[in-house]
């Protein structure tokens, strides 16, 4: 384990992450907005028979610090985190994977770093492939919204329409270790994140410009995100599509199976070879 020490000085902040064993190279995963490690549990063994899975928590979500100032937790930043993690386990490429809003951290660090990452895989993420629109949108929301989840605290996260105690498809032991952890976000963190982070984290304008290869991952029963898909197979160069019927927003949890098997043949003996 290697783990985000609490800030001594703000610039000491550090993601917490897991480093599971595994048969091949480390590989990077980043969960979504109001998640936790526990959003990868059924996937990790799939993952171990071609990688060494290293699991980290977005700021003030699981065991994760809750910085508030942008600069520790803009896109950027959480690239600049992720280096320093590659670093510490003296690695020279690694692989990414992200869903939703983690989906655009991954395809900004693997934009930002092309030397660093040597293939990605995301899902469907609406924050990583937004509009002009969606981003105004977002960004005139933002103030309001953070203001709310700091006065109203756990309460107000209780009653969110993405706590996982209300995801119906979810598996059941997963969905126990997701409202475990649901505990333990830390609400001015989570504002913070709302303010700072998930309205500048759309990279569509620059999208084309990916030149590792990538997979997309798409829940098709989540049909919002279809433009977006179909914007993201127009777009980005090579890119391989798997879509998955029958799953929703949570394509890894809701299509377990079939996600673990597109994943892990996508990174497979092509990882073994990047890693050196």
């Amino acid at each position: 384990m290697v783990d985000g020490a609490e800030a001594g000085g703000h610039d000491d902040v550090r993601l917490h992450a897991d480093v599971h064993p595994g048969e091949g190279p480390p590989v990077l995963l980043v969960h979504g907005f109001l998640s936790s490690r526990a959003h990868w549990a059924p996937n990790l063994e799939a993952l171990r028979t071609v990688a060494t899975p290293v699991v980290v928590e977005l700021f003030g979500h699981g065991r994760s610090p809750a910085p508030t100032e942008r600069r520790l937790i803009s896109p950027a930043a959480y690239v600049a985190q992720f280096e320093r993690l590659r670093e510490e386990l003296s690695v020279e490429r690694w692989a990414a994977i992200g869903h939703s809003l983690g989906g655009a951290l991954v395809l900004t660090y693997a934009l930002d770093r092309p030397d660093r990452v040597s293939r990605v895989v995301f899902t469907n993420s609406q924050s990583a492939l937004a509009d002009d629109e969606w981003r105004r949108r977002t960004l005139g929301h933002a103030e309001v919204l953070a203001g709310r989840i700091r006065e109203g605290g756990r309460d107000l996260l209780a009653e969110h329409p993405m706590h996982p105690k209300r995801g119906r498809r979810l598996p059941a032991d997963v969905q126990g270790l997701l409202v475990a952890d649901y505990e333990l976000l830390d609400p001015a963190g989570v504002a913070a994140l709302v303010l700072h982070t998930a309205p500048h984290s759309s990279v569509r304008d620059r999208v084309s410009e990916l030149r590792v290869p990538a997979l997309l991952t798409v829940g098709a029963a989540e049909r919002r995100f279809a433009p977006a898909a179909d914007f993201a197979r127009a777009a980005i160069p090579d890119l391989a599509v798997v879509e998955l019927a029958g799953a929703g927003h949570n394509v890894n949890l809701h299509a377990v199976k079939g996600w673990n098997e597109a994943v892990v043949d996508f990174l497979g003996p092509r990882t073994g070879r990047s890693h050196r």
